[in-house]
C-alpha cells in the first residue's frame, strides 16, 4: 500500500530550519540494483527512486524475450501510466536507467561477465525478485525464492562500496504462527538442505514429497519465503542487510497515481470479480481483520541485536479494518459508480459457513455458467463461463486461507523508523498507516477501476 502527499507540498528548507531529506541524501549519487523491478513493488520502487532521489544509476535485471531487444523491453516497461508523473517531473530520467539482461533460475544468478562487472558498482541492492504464485511447483519456487536470495547475497560481497541490501519478503512467511514478531524464526528446513534436496530429487519424487516438505505451510510460496529468510541469516552475515515484510498488497492511494495496481491478486481480485458480477460468494469470516493488525508492545531487543533488522509492514493496531467493513465500503461506492464491464448486477456475500459458500457456488456460479455455456454452444459460439469460474474458484480457495484466519503482528521497527524521520522525509516518503482513511481509500480505488 502506498500513500503520500504531493512533492509540491514539501516544506521549504528556510521554513524547516534548513532541514533536507536525509533519505534523498543517502541515495545521492548511488548506483541502485533492483531485482524484480517489473513487479508491483519493484515498479513503485523504481519510480520513487528516480523521482524523489538523485541516484546515479538504477540497474534493472530483466529476462530476455525472443524477438524483443533490451530497447523494446525498456520502452514497454516505462509505457505504464505509473511513470507519467516521473516523465513530467524528471524528463531526463532515462539516462539513469540501465537494463541488464539476466535473471534467476536453477543455476542461480545468470548474467554475463560484462554485466556482472557493471553491477559490482552497486551501492544499494533491493532484492524483490520472487515467484509469487501460490501454486508453483516446489522446485521452481525454491530456485527463485531461496537460491535466488542466496545468490544475490553472495554476489553482494563482490560490491566494494555496498551501503545496504533490502530483502523484500512477506508478512505471511511465518503464517503458521498466529503472532508474528519482527524476528527470525526457526526455519522449517535449513536453506542449504532444501537446495540440496531439490538438486538430487527428480521431478516426480520431489512432487511426491512436497506436501511432507512444506508441512503446515499453505503453499510453496509462503514456505519458500520463510526458508529464504534462513538464507538471509546464513549468507547475510556481516552485510548491511534488512528484511521488509509487506502484508497484503492493494492499489496505491495517491502516489504516484491513484488506484494503480498491475495484478488482480488478493483483495483487488475480489473487488474486481464482485464488481463485474462474476464473483458472488467468498468463504470468509467478515469479522476477521483484512489487513493484519499490529502491536507495539515492548520486547527484548537484545536477543536479536546481532541479527539483521526485520520490518513488518502491516496496518497498525490503531487502524485495522475487517473484511466485512472493507467489502461494505467498496460495495457502497461501487453501486454508485458501477463498472462499464459489469456482466450482472452486483451481488456478493461473505460466507463464514463453508457449506453455505459451496451451495452459493453451485447456485450462483456453476448453474448459470452451465446454462449460458450451453446456449453459446447451441448458437455456435465458444463457451467461456465454466472456464472462467474454474480460475475464479482456484483464486478464491487460495485467498480463503487468509480470510478465515487471524494474525497479529508486532511492528515496533516500522514505528521507530517513522519516528526517526524528519518532517521533510515524512512528506516525501510517507508511510504512516495510522493516518490512513479507509473510507476515502475505498472510494478512490472504486473510481479508479
Amino acid at each position: 500500500m502506498t500513500s503520500t502527499s504531493d512533492n509540491s507540498q514539501v516544506v521549504s528548507a528556510e521554513t524547516n530550519f534548513e532541514r533536507k531529506s536525509e533519505i534523498a541524501e543517502f541515495f545521492e549519487g548511488c548506483n541502485v540494483l533492483v531485482t524484480g523491478g517489473s513487479g508491483f513493488v519493484g515498479k513503485l520502487l523504481v519510480e520513487k527512486l528516480l523521482r524523489s532521489c538523485n541516484v546515479n544509476k538504477v540497474y534493472l535485471i530483466i529476462r530476455g524475450k525472443k524477438g524483443k531487444s533490451v530497447e523494446q523491453r525498456y520502452k514497454e516497461h516505462f509505457e505504464d501510466k505509473l511513470y507519467d508523473r516521473l516523465k513530467v517531473e524528471k524528463p531526463d530520467f532515462a539516462g539513469k536507467v540501465v537494463m541488464i539482461e539476466g535473471g534467476l533460475d536453477d543455476t542461480g544468478l545468470v548474467i554475463s561477465p560484462e554485466n556482472r562487472e557493471i553491477l559490482k558498482s552497486s551501492n544499494v541492492v533491493f532484492h524483490g525478485a520472487a515467484t509469487v504464485r501460490f501454486d508453483d511447483k516446489l522446485r521452481f519456487a525454491v530456485n527463485i525464492n531461496v537460491r535466488g536470495t542466496k545468490e544475490i547475497l553472495i554476489f553482494a560481497r563482490e560490491m566494494p562500496n555496498l551501503k545496504a541490501i533490502v530483502h523484500i519478503g512477506t508478512a505471511y512467511s511465518q503464517c503458521i504462527n498466529k503472532f508474528i514478531d519482527e524476528i527470525f524464526y526457526e526455519s522449517p528446513l535449513n536453506s542449504e538442505k532444501l537446495l540440496t534436496l531439490v538438486d538430487i530429487l527428480d521431478d516426480e519424487a520431489l512432487e511426491y514429497v512436497t506436501p511432507k516438505i512444506i508441512g503446515d505451510w499453505p503453499n510453496t510460496y509462503a514456505f519458500t519465503k520463510t526458508v529464504a529468510e534462513d538464507a538471509v541469516l546464513r549468507y547475510g552475515t556481516g552485510l548491511p542487510v534488512c528484511i521488509v515484510r509487506p502484508s497484503i498488497m492493494i492499489a496505491t492511494e495517491k502516489e504516484p497515481v491513484q488506484g494503480w495496481i498491475n495484478n488482480l491478486y488478493g483483495p483487488t481480485g475480489v473487488l474486481v470479480g464482485a464488481g463485474i458480477g462474476l464473483l458472488r460468494t467468498l468463504h470468509c469470516y467478515p469479522e476477521k481483520i483484512a489487513l493484519p493488525s499490529g502491536t507495539t508492545d515492548n520486547y527484548n531487543d537484545e536477543e536479536n541485536a546481532d541479527r539483521p533488522l526485520i520490518f513488518n509492514c502491516v496496518s497498525s493496531v490503531q487502524n485495522p479494518i475487517c473484511w466485512g467493513t472493507f467489502m461494505k465500503l467498496t460495495e457502497d461506492h461501487g453501486k454508485m459508480a458501477p463498472p462499464s464491464t459489469a456482466l450482472w448486477y452486483y451481488f456478493f456475500t461473505l460466507n463464514s459457513n463453508l457449506f453455505m459458500h459451496n451451495l452459493y457456488v453451485f447456485v450462483l456460479h456453476l448453474f448459470p455458467a452451465l446454462v449460458i455455456d450451453t446456449i453459446l454452444r447451441i448458437i455456435g459460439r465458444k463457451p467461456m463461463l465454466l472456464t472462467a469460474y474454474k480460475k475464479i474458484h482456484k483464486f478464491s480457495s487460495v485467498i480463503s486461507y487468509f480470510c478465515t484466519q487471524q494474525w497479529k503482528f508486532r511492528n515496533n521497527n516500522v514505528v521507530r523508523l517513522w519516528n526517526k524521520l524528519n518532517p521533510v522525509d515524512r512528506k516525501i516518503f510517507y508511510f504512516n498507516v495510522n493516518e490512513f482513511n479507509w473510507k476515502d481509500y475505498c472510494q478512490t480505488i472504486i473510481v479508479s477501476y
